[in-house]
C-alpha cells in the first residue's frame, strides 16, 4: 500500500525549477521560439556588445575622450580617417573613434541611473497605493495621470537647467536625464506595479498572511511584491531606450555634458551637423549608429520579453513539440 502512494504523491508533487529556468532573460530565452527567439539573441547580442564597450572603454578606446593630440602632435581638425585616428577627427580636434567608445560608458551610466531612480520610487508609491487604498490611491493616482501631460524631453531640458545650470559635468548631465526620465516613467511602473497589487491583495494566501498575524511589512514586501513585478523586465527595456535617447536629445540641443567632462553621442551629432552638408561623413556616422544599435538592440529584447510574456505563444511551442 505505501509503495503506490508514494508513487501517486511523488507523480502530483511540483518539480523545483532549474536555476537557467528562474533567471528572467535567460528563461524566456529558453521559451522562445521562431522569429521571438532571433529577436531576443539579436537583440542581447547587441546589447551585450554595448555594456562590454561600456565597461571596457578605457581599455578598448586609442585616446582619451578629450585629447587633442598624442606625442606632441596635434590630431587637427576634420582629418578624414587615416592611421593614427581610425575614424578621423571631429572639428574640435577630438578623434572620433575614442569619443565613440567613450560614449557608450556616459550611456550606461545614464540608463543605469534613470532605470534605478524609475524602479525605486515607482514601485514603491505603486506598491504603498495598490495594497492600502483610500484616499492615498485616489491622490496618487490623480498625480500619475497629470504627469503624463509633460513632453519628456522638455522636462529633461528643464531639468537639465536647474540642476546644471548650463554647464553639465557628467555626474550632472546623467542625472539631469536620469530624473526627467524617472519622473515621466514613475506612473508607468505605479499603474502596472498597482493594478498587480490590487489583484495580489485579494489572493487567499495574503488574507491568511492578514489573519495569523504576519506583520503589515512582511505582507507587502515578501508576498505581495514578489508576486507583482512580473512585467518589469519589459517596462525597464522602454526605460533604458528612453534614458539613451533623452540623454542624446539633450546633447543635440545643447544642454548635455560638456566635451570636455565626458564623450556624449548627442553632443558629436550636434557638431557635425555642418560637416554633413559639407560632404564630411566621419564625424557623423559613428556616434548615429551607436545610438541606432543599442536603441535596437534594446527595442528587441523589449519587444521579444512583451511577445514571451503571452502565454498562446508558450501553448503553440509545446504543440509543436508535441507535433
Amino acid at each position: 500500500m505505501s509503495g503506490p502512494t508514494t508513487v501517486a504523491m511523488g507523480a502530483v508533487a511540483p518539480q523545483k525549477k532549474r536555476l537557467l529556468d528562474r533567471i528572467p532573460v535567460l528563461s524566456q530565452l529558453r521559451q522562445s521560439v521562431g522569429l521571438q527567439r532571433v529577436m531576443l539573441i539579436a537583440g542581447l547580442s547587441l546589447g551585450t556588445l554595448f555594456v562590454l564597450v561600456a565597461i571596457f572603454a578605457p581599455w578598448l578606446a586609442p585616446y582619451g575622450w578629450a585629447q587633442l593630440g598624442v606625442d606632441g602632435k596635434a590630431f587637427g581638425t576634420r582629418q578624414p580617417p587615416n592611421p593614427v585616428n581610425l575614424l578621423g577627427t571631429t572639428v574640435s580636434g577630438f578623434d572620433v573613434l575614442s569619443r565613440t567608445i567613450w560614449g557608450a560608458q556616459t550611456a550606461l551610466l545614464a540608463i543605469i541611473c534613470a532605470i534605478v531612480f524609475s524602479i525605486f520610487i515607482g514601485v514603491t508609491v505603486g506598491l504603498l497605493s495598490g495594497y492600502f487604498g483610500g484616499w492615498l490611491d485616489r491622490a496618487l493616482v490623480v498625480i500619475a495621470d497629470a504627469i503624463y501631460a509633460f513632453p519628456s524631453l522638455l522636462l529633461a531640458i528643464v531639468m537639465s537647467i536647474v540642476i546644471t545650470q548650463g554647464q553639465a559635468n557628467l555626474w550632472g548631465g546623467i542625472l539631469a536625464a536620469a530624473i526627467s526620465i524617472t519622473v515621466v516613467f514613475v506612473p508607468q511602473y505605479f499603474r502596472i506595479i498597482r493594478a498587480e497589487v490590487v489583484r495580489v491583495k485579494a489572493e487567499p494566501f495574503v488574507e491568511s498572511a492578514r489573519v495569523i498575524g504576519v506583520p503589515t511589512g512582511r505582507i507587502l514586501f515578501r508576498h505581495v511584491l514578489r508576486n507583482s513585478t512580473r512585467t518589469i523586465p519589459v517596462i525597464v527595456t522602454i526605460n533604458a531606450s528612453e534614458a539613451l535617447l533623452t540623454l542624446a536629445g539633450l546633447g543635440f540641443l545643447g544642454f548635455g555634458i560638456e566635451p570636455t567632462s565626458a564623450a556624449e553621442w548627442g553632443y558629436d551629432l550636434n557638431r557635425s551637423v555642418e560637416d554633413v552638408t559639407s560632404g564630411i561623413w566621419w564625424t557623423a556616422i559613428p556616434p548615429g549608429v551607436a545610438i541606432v544599435l543599442v536603441v535596437l538592440g534594446i527595442t528587441l529584447i523589449g519587444e521579444s520579453l512583451n511577445d514571451l510574456s503571452d502565454p498562446r505563444l508558450r501553448r503553440r511551442r509545446r504543440a509543436g513539440g508535441a507535433a
